[in-house]
């Protein structure tokens, strides 16, 4: 009895130091992931804080109206007019989506619900790969086949231009597309599949009525990363969109974006001058960009959470 109980006892003791210690383990690791969010939070701070402050200081000397309104960009005659740089970013992102919306959906509504299941594993391991081809490596593609055969189709222009760039783009961004489609095509229940057929409705059917409004907002979360992955594009835009500050007449025209002309004069401009000051405006504004999209992932995020 004696032993039983010295050895009840010593269980006791064992089982109360296993507890007392998995309580601290959760304890500093709750503290832990506490100090990196933290961590984590100040750094995106201190990016839109520092940006934003160096940016407004644009304000001091060249006012919101022209900054915003104007397509004259000639920092040697103080000239600091963007629109022409934002109406680029804008044209390049919405015409790249509009390719590869069609192309990326309509691929992972194959991989997920199509194809044979060996089948879609090898495409899926081909769009991962294809996420991994560095943004350099698009834009020497589309500059040694796109230009030339742009400038050969259309006879005007010399090839560098808001259609190139943007062509490029819409390939870059269709494996964003594709990825997240294909996740939220494959979340659908099997359920609702299968009381669509037992209605008598066909496969195609199935697909277009049920399946596609079921994973809507996954795949417009899909569309909205691939948008922002657009407007901060930056190698494969410079070599290909010609880099002029002028105002769009066509998709034939020679422009630049926010982010093409931010990466091709911030190493030439005096550090706290104007013309400084107005890229990193320009580098603001891309990051509000970046920010409205994100909080539209999260509206589309609750929609699918009800």
């Amino acid at each position: 009895m004696e032993q039983a109980a010295s050895s009840l006892m010593l269980c006791g003791k064992t089982v109360d130091s296993t507890h007392r210690r998995r309580l601290l383990y959760d304890r500093w690791g709750r503290y832990l992931f506490i100090a990196t969010a933290s961590l984590l939070t100040l750094i995106i701070f201190f990016i839109i804080f520092f940006v934003g402050h160096q940016g407004l200081q644009t304000f001091a000397e060249v006012s919101p109206w022209e900054f915003f309104l104007s397509p004259q960009w000639d920092p040697l005659a103080h000239k600091f007019g963007a629109a022409s740089f934002i109406l680029g970013t804008i044209v390049s992102t919405l015409l790249a989506v509009a390719i590869s919306i069609p192309l990326g959906v309509l691929g992972a509504l194959f991989m997920a619900k199509v194809a044979p299941t060996a089948l879609g594993h090898i495409m899926r391991s081909a769009v991962d790969l294809y996420v991994a081809i560095p943004s350099v490596v698009y834009g020497y593609f589309g500059l040694m086949l796109l230009v030339p055969f742009i400038r050969e189709v259309f006879g005007t222009g010399n090839g560098f231009c808001i259609l190139t760039a943007s062509l490029v783009l819409s390939v870059m961004i269709l494996p964003t597309i594709i990825s997240i489609s294909t996740d939220a095509f494959q979340g659908v229940a099997h359920d609702l599949e299968e009381a669509s057929l037992a209605l008598g409705a066909t496969r195609w059917q199935t697909l277009y009525h049920v399946v596609l409004p079921a994973a809507r907002p996954g795949v417009l979360t899909g569309i909205v990363l691939a948008m922002a992955r657009a407007v901060g594009e930056t190698m494969a835009v410079q070599m290909l969109i010609g880099n002029t500050p002028q105002l769009l007449s066509s998709l034939l025209t020679s422009t630049a974006t926010l982010a093409s002309n931010i990466v091709v004069e911030m190493g030439n401009t005096p550090a706290g001058s104007a013309w400084s000051n107005a890229l990193f405006l320009m580098a603001f504004v891309l990051l509000l960009m970046s920010m409205g999209m994100i909080l539209l992932i999260r509206r589309f995020g609750r929609q699918e959470a009800t």
